[in-house]
């Protein structure tokens, strides 16, 4: 467990499927609401970020690590990782899935914090993949600070409208 003044980590079960999905559609709002179309947004959170959605993730071997702020215990952040599903993927690659903090959490080491929870859980991988809003500026230069590097791009389905992604990769070593 990483702990912080203002939030803890620990990694997330099944239990924590309904947290996740929440965190998941606040933070996704919260992100693009006045970028996206909001039809879209609303449609894209019905879809993926559903207790469901998470239980499945977390069934098929994927990992999560849940934020929770201090005192409390509300949800504020995760990142899962799991098997790739992107085309540029090849074999001994993981995906960083998601990776989601609430704003008024960006710049208190929160980030830094998953972000090597999903390090540690991908070692023995080849390479972290993930995909990203390629208008997403500050995640952009996040990922970069990380080591992540331009691998491609794709098509990204937000509630049946396309936007483009920029696919990142970090080596990870052996």
């Amino acid at each position: 467990m990483t702990d912080n003044p203002a939030w803890t980590i620990r990694e997330a079960g099944a239990e924590d499927a309904s947290a996740l999905a929440l965190i998941g559609a606040a933070t996704f709002l919260e992100t693009f609401a006045g970028i996206l179309d909001g039809e879209a947004i609303v449609g894209h959170c019905a879809a993926q970020h559903t207790e469901a959605a998470y239980r499945t993730y977390l069934a098929a071997g994927a990992r999560a690590w849940i934020a929770e702020a201090q005192p409390g215990g509300a949800p504020i952040g995760f990142a899962l990782v799991g098997k790739p599903d992107l085309a540029a993927a090849l074999e001994g690659d993981i995906e960083l899935k998601r990776i989601y903090s609430l704003s008024r959490f960006h710049g208190s080491g929160l980030g830094a914090a998953l972000m090597k929870q999903a390090r540690e859980a991908a070692r023995g991988h080849r390479r972290l993949l993930l995909g990203v809003y390629a208008q997403n500026e500050r995640a952009l230069a996040f990922y970069r600070k990380q080591g992540f590097a331009d691998l491609g791009t794709r098509q990204f389905n937000v509630g049946g409208k396309f936007y483009d992604d920029l696919v990142l990769a970090r080596p990870l070593g052996t």
